[in-house]
């Protein structure tokens, strides 16, 4: 018998079971009763809480989108300016992906690319962390849709980083490898004209 917890513990311990077990496995091979057995529950004690595996799924992508978010909209908050705001983005970002690497997996990884509906998940935090940057792209006759077409290319080459970093035993250290980023970033967007970007 599994131990009895209040609803939002057990929520919540499921949940955490779940992203292992997805992370692991991805959504296709990961089965309720696979997530039941690792969490000491029942099947049906699952299914109180959880209508379907998809369900379960969609409800750790939101939640797991909304942590990126809120982690990257806060670092870039307390900066000081731009230039601080960019370097504080990748710093805050690459320290989700090394604290949370199973959360940062289950969003970004092909399971969730794969399906129509999972992939607007994705494409929500891209979109909305893209958001954020191209608040900082500021260059004289620069269009909207140019900086958010420079917005996008940057989120693209954080996530191919993050990847690289994850296989390559998380080398540099997250200082170091934001640092180096935001560099190239602000580099780049000073050199689209040169003097303007602020």
């Amino acid at each position: 018998m599994p131990s009895r917890l209040p609803a939002p513990e057990r929520r919540q311990q499921l949940l955490t079971t779940a992203l292992a077990m997805f992370a692991r496995l991805g959504y296709r091979d990961a089965s309720m009763n696979d997530i039941a057995e690792a969490a000491g529950v029942t099947k049906p004690v699952l299914y109180q809480h959880f209508g379907s595996k998809r369900d379960l799924f969609v409800e750790l992508l939101t939640e797991i989108g909304a942590e990126l978010r809120d982690t990257v909209a806060k670092a870039t908050a307390d900066a000081a300016g731009p230039r601080q705001q960019i370097e504080n983005g990748f710093r805050a970002y690459f320290r989700y992906v090394g604290e949370h690497t199973d959360a940062y997996r289950v969003l970004f990884g092909s399971g969730a690319r794969r399906d129509p509906e999972f992939a607007s998940f994705t494409r929500s935090v891209e979109d909305s962390v893209a958001a954020m940057i191209a608040e900082l792209i500021v260059v004289d006759g620069e269009p909207v849709a140019g900086r958010d077409l420079l917005a996008h290319s940057i989120v693209g080459m954080t996530e191919a980083a993050s990847r690289h970093w994850l296989a390559h035993d998380r080398t540099p250290d997250v200082d170091t490898l934001a640092s180096q980023l935001a560099r190239l970033a602000w580099s780049g967007m000073r050199g689209l004209d040169r003097g303007s970007a602020t």
